[in-house]
């Protein structure tokens, strides 16, 4: 079966998309993976109203992508913070992709905001796609795609 014989109703990168394929999701992420967790602060940085920003919030939430912590500030109510989940974590390496990516097309003519580099060697990091058998930095034109378990033809009018 070809790619475009294949439906894409059950494609993992559709799905993924509605889970966190919205801009001020994917700005809610970065600013988590940097250390934001409370909703005051989140919606300052990333410059959301408190309708959107809730909204965004339980949905990663709902999705385990965050989880939240309850804290109490001397006189205050019980608040909480947004952290992620292991779940939420392994989307690192896609927000750190689209950096790279930003930073080699779009970038900020001053350079970079902020640069991502190694805590024991202080290389740059950046994000590859590489198999098992240690062969990195694969091209599209080195790789195959064959039909999964869950391809499904597209559906006949």
């Amino acid at each position: 079966m070809k790619w475009l014989e294949m439906s894409t109703e059950n494609c993992t990168v559709q799905r993924t998309l509605d889970l966190v394929g919205e801009k001020w999701t994917l700005l809610i992420l970065r600013d988590a993976f940097n250390g934001v967790r409370r909703f005051d602060e989140l919606r300052r940085h990333v410059g959301l109203s408190d309708a959107v920003l809730s909204d965004r919030l339980r949905k990663l939430v709902g999705a385990g992508i965050l989880n939240t912590v309850p804290y109490q500030e001397r006189g205050s109510r019980t608040r909480h913070e947004y952290r992620l989940t292991p779940k939420g974590r392994d989307l690192w390496p896609v927000l750190v992709a689209l950096r790279q990516w930003g930073e080699t097309y779009v970038a900020n003519p001053e350079g970079p905001v902020i640069e991502i580099r190694h805590r024991d060697c202080g290389a740059p990091v950046r994000v590859v796609v590489e198999c098992p058998e240690e062969h990195t930095a694969l091209a599209p034109t080195e790789v195959t795609v064959h039909p999964g378990p869950a391809a499904r033809p597209v559906p006949q009018p």
